[in-house]
């Protein structure tokens, strides 16, 4: 088995202070369809888990992504997969579970 990948971790409260701060974030919600109707951080992109790696041409590899899901899990795991493609990507750890702040 090969080395498993380091991926920097975010906390939802760090995120949330970036953003009231008028922070430009690419947040990338991976939750299914029905998850996100319950709520998403205002300005995320909704790419569901599945998804992600037919949709890589929505992505930039210039800019840093912010990976979210319902606890950090799925997030981690796309994390994993677009850092071995050669992205810039942070797990927001604890996910929407431990979000507090607005969600649109």
């Amino acid at each position: 088995m090969g080395t498993k990948l380091k991926i920097e971790e975010v906390k939802p409260f760090e995120i949330a202070r970036r953003l009231k701060n008028d922070e430009k974030l690419n947040i990338i919600d991976v939750r299914e369809g029905n998850e996100v109707e319950t709520g998403k951080i205002p300005g995320a992109k909704h790419i569901p888990l599945g998804e992600i790696l037919t949709r890589l041409d929505e992505l930039d590899k210039e800019k840093e992504y912010v990976m979210v899901c319902r606890s950090g899990n799925r997030s981690g795991l796309a994390s994993e997969w677009l850092t071995e493609k050669g992205f810039k990507v942070k797990n927001m750890v604890g996910g929407m579970s431990n979000w507090e702040s607005d969600i649109e």
